[in-house]
């Protein structure tokens, strides 16, 4: 959207010097007032390239623009928003998730979506101060890197590893967050992002899962552990079929029902001869003989493993298409496992009210466990990069995240 001189503040002497984007006074002024914030901009600046969770390319190429000058009708905004600056996006994974909005009189942070009607934006708190939103950011993506303040958690893994790495996390958080508390965002992450470390590097699995893990969470009696017997001759991958018989799988795990009505079968036996009348062998993926049916995530989608590599796909009914769903059946039980703690979690702190940073949140979890679950890059001339668990998550109307 073309912008007068007054507008927007001219980005031609915006400075990146050795990563990080500095400010004159002249490209500060009429609009940030606040003499901390204005420190911070002309001394460290904000990383130019941003980071796993934050992204500053706008202040680069753009210099400030004021929300004013990015939303339609902007006669429509509260006069009060009209001047604060947008200088960046919270990011998600592989995208843009809200647009960061600097206030200039107080130095605040906070996130927004443009789009709708301009009267009713809405501001979300992010972080009192650019300094502390830094903060924040490099304590989270140096916890799931095991590096900095966080080297010591490095192989690290188990119940006592996740809770001391959240009230660290809480602790750096609560540290620098002011009068106001913690807000959501950084609140979810320090309860969710650490329950990446619940289980270490398995033998011949992505996870060595705890073996009581899915019985505490779910109750001993929801746990299906499978015999021999149990496996047709195609499940010959033994890491897969040891897990099945050791620490089973949840029958019911919200998003995923385990089938035990009858031994497991192959997708072919389970579409030839329990839904002959819905499929022809032409409509079944390349290799069905081999793909072990263990249950369904939705009506329409069966979960299916293939029984030679351990790998978990989802087959979906209506466009017969085979997605990779989890690298493992390892991967799978934490999907779950993670899908239950916060159903619990979100009894207790609300964490759904801020729907679309917890599904993120969640997304970012699960990815640093499962890069595979998470990754749309397409893995098969087949693959079309939909990627269940995030469309899931990220299904507000569906709810899968509410308690």
């Amino acid at each position: 959207m073309s912008t007068t001189d007054t507008d927007v503040i001219d980005a031609t002497h915006a400075t990146d010097v050795g990563g990080a984007v500095t400010l004159t006074d002249a490209e500060m002024d009429p609009h940030i007032t606040h003499a901390a914030t204005r420190r911070w901009l002309a001394d460290q600046g904000l990383p130019s390239g941003g980071g796993a969770l934050l992204r500053f390319d706008a202040v680069r190429e753009d210099g400030l623009r004021r929300v004013a000058d990015l939303v339609g009708e902007a006669d429509k905004l509260a006069e009060e928003l009209r001047d604060h600056l947008v200088i960046g996006a919270l990011r998600t994974l592989d995208r843009d998730l809200e647009s960061l909005v600097l206030d200039g009189a107080t130095g605040e942070v906070t996130t927004t979506y443009f789009y709708g009607n301009p009267g009713h934006l809405d501001l979300a708190p992010l972080a009192p101060s650019l300094e502390a939103l830094l903060r924040f950011t490099e304590a989270t993506e140096e916890l799931a890197a095991s590096r900095g303040q966080f080297a010591s958690y490095e192989g690290r893994f188990g119940q006592k590893a996740v809770g001391e790495a959240s009230r660290a996390l809480s602790a750096v958080f609560e540290e620098h967050a002011g009068d106001a508390g913690v807000p959501p965002y950084w609140k979810m992450a320090a309860l969710i992002r650490p329950l990446a470390r619940i289980a270490g590097p398995g033998d011949g699995l992505v996870l060595d899962l705890p073996r009581r893990l899915l019985d505490e969470e779910f109750g001993a009696a929801g746990i299906m552990r499978f015999e021999d017997v149990d496996f047709p001759p195609a499940l010959t991958h033994e890491p897969t079929r040891r897990f099945l018989r050791e620490v089973g799988l949840p029958e019911d795990g919200y998003m995923f029902q385990l089938d035990t009505e009858v031994p497991l079968p192959t997708l072919t036996e389970y579409c030839t001869d329990i839904r002959c009348d819905d499929f022809t062998t032409d409509e079944l993926p390349l290799g069905s003989d081999h793909l072990i049916r263990l249950g369904h995530l939705i009506e329409d989608t069966s979960l299916v493993v293939d029984g030679a590599t351990g790998t978990v796909l989802a087959w979906s009914e209506p466009d017969t298409t085979l997605r990779p769903l989890n690298t493992d059946i390892s991967t799978l039980a934490f999907t779950l496992w993670l899908l239950h703690r916060e159903k619990s979690l979100d009894a207790e702190h609300d964490l759904s009210a801020a729907y679309e940073q917890l599904a993120a949140t969640m997304t970012e979890t699960l990815a640093q466990v499962d890069p595979v679950a998470c990754d749309p890059t397409p893995l098969s001339a087949t693959d079309d990069g939909w990627r269940y668990w995030p469309e899931i998550f990220e299904d507000q109307a569906g709810g899968a995240l509410y308690a």
